[in-house]
């Protein structure tokens, strides 16, 4: 157990021996520096290391060089303390997430200032977020009366009130979201385990504050970094150096700005939609102990009694865990198939069973082969995979073969297995829909249609096997959370790739100038949920532009697009619409959906570097036959609004 440090991000390989010579290479050479970049900040470097890495990544932005697939996010940073360290390292640390930072650093210590000003440089910069990094100092904590609840809620109010006018000042001024993060508590306690009980220490106060930080969020726009909990995780006295804030007014003992880095790397990652979706499983010394084409049913060790048994079974009470919030899970083992599935119908002892699995490859193929299998039959990216794989040699190959999937190292020992896998942060989340809790049975029934698909005689006659039956509505309190979740994280199939919070999804709902729909689709196998968003704004002389298309690629090739096309027109030319148009705005990972208005009989109107229009005549235009009947928006029995 004390091999395993999280300060040390022990979920990531070691940084290679030539990493200046690698990190070199990479500065003299732009091609595929991206990937390059991913590859090598996917190791545990050190807060030097990091910010090395982080002046490849400024000077390509400098030289206007390509870092796809990454995707570009501009993040303010607001402090009262020291960011000269912590902000180099967020920009490394986001490559693991798909994500090419710029950051804009506030002046030391002047986060009011800079959020009230609407000429700083945060208000004047084009943000997609700002973090608040303010820790118990900010406030005025140590100035309270002990045992005085008048002073103490005096001062906890004036602390939000302080945190109320940050990020109102950034919502009028640059309108970004901010990131508030809860406060670490401090060691020191002045009446010992009664310090909770007493109003107006700063113990008492912390914890009050972070209900209130928690409140904020969940009620606003807004996102939440626990600092709190990291801190918890690594020690109170190891979070806390006292002299590192005296001498460099560091916020957090220098050590753990990587940990710290990381932690918002992902969370910028899942703003952007990165987090990962699947869970993908190796079955062998990772989900029980031994060998099962060598020990049998019999002989593989997993269940209460024994302490490696009791180990795997943690691992697979994690995966149930994971897929009860909406993670795929799959498998990919070099193994025979029969067999292995034996262990998921008949071993008592076995939580996970066939029904929970999504995908199995069981075969002797190499694991990234297998994993691009998986990828392809789920219909989603290989960057949405995490393998959690016993085998050194497999991870390393997999890393080699496809640094898109996420392939945490793994202790020796299996009881921390489950641990590492958790604190990766692989599938961190800035939100959660009643629908994600059905994501994962929905993705296995996608593996059902794959299947049948592979079956039919013909497209067609595949098509009308499935039975399937949409829906579409405005936009609704009921869908509102889902509907920004989707635009928020949906990458591929999105024309224009535009971002909308869930408080602008709800001005959207209100808006009379804009024709919104959210679109729900079942079949014969279950419910899809909600698999597409719309957003068309009304324009000048009878135009109406769509602002945003975007679809689930899990139901690509049925015919989805032609029936969403078929709704629009009628709803845009009852609003008197006489053409829509159509724009491709390339974001460097939606390439699938180039040719998707031609394809749909749009007339190209113009085209450059930044987009490419098109425009339909809605008057000459004629709905095209799908396979597919339209259910009544209002009939909630039929169980397509019932999330």
């Amino acid at each position: 157990m004390s091999e395993w440090n999280l300060a040390q991000l022990p979920w990531l390989p070691k940084p290679p021996a030539d990493f200046g010579a690698r990190l070199g290479t990479i500065r003299g050479d732009p091609a595929g520096r991206g990937i390059s970049l991913l590859r090598l900040a996917g190791t545990s470097l050190n807060a030097s290391q990091l910010g090395r890495v982080a002046g490849v990544v400024e000077a390509s932005r400098r030289e206007s060089i390509d870092l796809s697939p990454l995707i570009p996010f501009r993040l303010g940073l607001l402090s009262n303390a020291t960011m000269d360290l912590i902000g180099p390292a967020l920009v490394a640390s986001a490559l693991r997430y798909g994500i090419a930072l710029e950051v804009v650093v506030a002046p030391y210590d002047q986060a009011v200032q800079h959020a009230l000003d609407p000429d700083s440089a945060l208000n004047r910069a084009k943000l997609d977020g700002v973090l608040a990094l303010l820790d118990h100092r900010a406030y005025p904590f140590q100035r309270v009366a002990f045992g005085d609840p008048a002073s103490a809620r005096k001062a906890l109010e004036g602390a939000v009130a302080h945190l109320e006018a940050i990020r109102d000042g950034i919502r009028t001024g640059c309108g970004a979201p901010l990131i508030l993060q809860t406060l670490a508590d401090i060691p020191e306690s002045l009446f010992g385990s009664y310090d909770l009980l007493v109003d107006g220490t700063c113990r008492s106060l912390v914890r009050t504050f972070n209900d209130r930080v928690v409140d904020l969020v969940r009620e606003g726009d807004d996102y939440l970094l626990d600092v709190a909990h990291i801190a918890q995780c690594v020690g109170l006295e190891n979070w806390h150096d006292p002299q590192h804030w005296n001498m460099y007014k560091l916020p957090f003992a220098q050590p753990l700005v990587p940990l710290l880095a990381d932690h918002v790397g992902r969370l910028l990652g899942a703003i952007r939609g990165r987090s990962r979706k699947c869970l993908v499983l190796d079955l062998d010394n990772t989900l029980w102990g031994g060998v099962i084409g060598d020990d049998g049913l019999d002989g593989i060790v997993v269940g209460q009694g024994d302490p490696s048994g009791e180990s795997y079974l943690e691992v697979q009470r994690t995966a149930l865990a994971l897929s009860g919030r909406g993670i795929v899970l799959a498998v990919s083992s070099k193994n025979d198939e029969a067999i292995c599935r034996t262990a998921f119908r008949d071993h008592p002892d076995m939580l996970l069973r066939e029904d929970n699995i999504a995908v199995l490859q069981a075969n002797w193929s190499d694991k990234a082969s297998n994993l691009e299998a998986i990828a392809a039959t789920l219909n989603i990216g290989l960057d949405a995979l995490v393998l959690l794989d016993d085998n050194p040699a497999e991870r390393a190959q997999v890393r080699d073969a496809l640094p898109q999937v996420a392939v945490p190292e793994l202790p020796p020992e299996p009881a921390l297995f489950a641990r590492t896998l958790l604190a990766a942060g692989y599938f961190e989340a800035v939100g959660f829909a009643h629908e994600d809790l059905r994501r994962s049975e929905q993705y296995r029934m996608n593996a059902q249609r794959a299947r049948l698909q592979a079956g039919a005689r013909d497209l067609t006659s595949y098509l009308q096997s499935l039975q399937m039956e949409i829906c579409f509505a405005s936009f609704d309190p009921l869908g509102r959370a889902r509907i920004a979740q989707l635009i928020n994280k949906s990458n591929q199939f999105n024309l224009t790739a535009r971002r909308y919070s869930e408080a602008e999804v709800a001005r959207i709902e209100h808006d009379r100038d804009a024709v919104t729909l959210q679109v729900r689709l079942r079949d014969v196998f279950g419910d899809n949920g909600m698999i597409s968003v719309i957003i068309c704004r009304a324009g000048e002389n009878g135009d109406w532009d769509l602002d945003t298309w975007l679809m689930s690629c899990r139901v690509l090739g049925r015919c989805v697009e032609q029936a969403v096309l078929n709704e629009l027109a009628i709803r845009v030319s009852a609003r008197g619409g006489r053409r829509l148009i159509g724009r491709f705005i390339p974001s460097g990972r939606n390439e699938l959906v180039r040719d998707h208005y031609r394809k749909l009989g749009f007339d190209l109107l113009r085209e450059d570097a930044a987009a490419t229009v098109w425009a339909l005549d809605l008057a000459s235009y004629r709905a095209r036959e799908t396979p597919m009947t339209t259910v009544d928006a209002n009939e909630a029995s039929a169980g397509l609004l019932s999330e």
